[in-house]
């Protein structure tokens, strides 16, 4: 009798799967968009940063003019006691929060709203960073860090600059200790990651001693949980054939 895969396993949302939450310091949200920051500005000071289990990039602990706590992305270059605007009459420094139809072309922005309102969603990883391209009337041009450029809407809110801690994945983690604290204990990932092949037959539909090489790795959309591994519907596998020109 076999065994369910492992994604199956996962997709159950027992407690072996899931991420500890209960040890993530920071739900990181942008203030609410009132009329205080769609008319003009509020200040807050960087009262310190605090680095999060749940996420890569360090956060920054702000107070606000109206005397409530908050927290933001840390920026490349930000220390404690500076001051960060917020609102669409806010200065067009680093750090700071505000409307697209208020940044320049070419600027670099990150932790920008997918829609207005929902308080900061892609571009946070360490490191990162969009560019505006273009503008058309109510619709502003971004290239994301994937190179890809999409359209957003000109209310949607971002801060200048480039997310902290840049290179952090440059740095080798030596032992398999260390990788072990990384991903499997933080945030509970799915580690180590094991191919197929190397897994027992009942494990996994490519496992197996022997004949690595005719296990299939292409399977049709359609097809069972079971056996819906490898390349899922894909076009063509290995390498791309090179048509020589005479």
């Amino acid at each position: 009798m076999g065994k369910r895969l492992k994604q199956q396993r996962r997709g159950d949302g027992t407690p072996a799967y899931k991420a500890p939450t209960t040890r993530y310091k920071v739900d990181l949200q942008y203030r609410l968009y009132d009329d205080e920051e769609k008319a003009g500005v509020i200040r807050g000071q960087i009262l310190g940063f605090i680095d999060d289990p749940g996420r890569d990039a360090i956060l920054m602990e702000m107070l606000y003019d109206n005397s409530k706590k908050g927290y933001l992305l840390a920026n490349e270059g930000a220390v404690v006691g500076d001051y960060v605007e917020l609102g669409a009459q806010a200065k067009l420094n680093a750090g700071n929060v505000l409307p697209l139809y208020r940044i320049p072309d070419g600027l670099y922005i990150f932790n920008l709203e997918r829609n207005p309102g929902d308080r900061g969603k892609i571009i946070r990883s360490p490191g990162s960073y969009g560019v505006i391209v273009s503008r058309e009337k109510d619709i502003v041009y971004v290239r994301l860090p994937s190179k890809q450029t999409f359209s957003f809407s000109a209310d949607c809110r971002a801060q200048i600059g480039i997310v902290s801690g840049g290179g952090k994945s440059d740095k080798p983690l030596m032992k398999a200790g260390t990788a072990f604290y990384k991903y499997k204990k933080a945030r509970n990932r799915m580690w180590p990651r094991n191919r197929g092949v190397k897994m027992s037959v009942y494990n996994h539909p490519h496992g197996g001693k022997q004949h690595h090489e005719g296990k299939p790795t292409t399977v049709a959309r359609g097809t069972s949980p079971g056996g819906k591994v490898g390349h899922i519907a894909a076009k063509s596998t290995g390498r791309k054939k090179v048509i020589k020109k005479e």
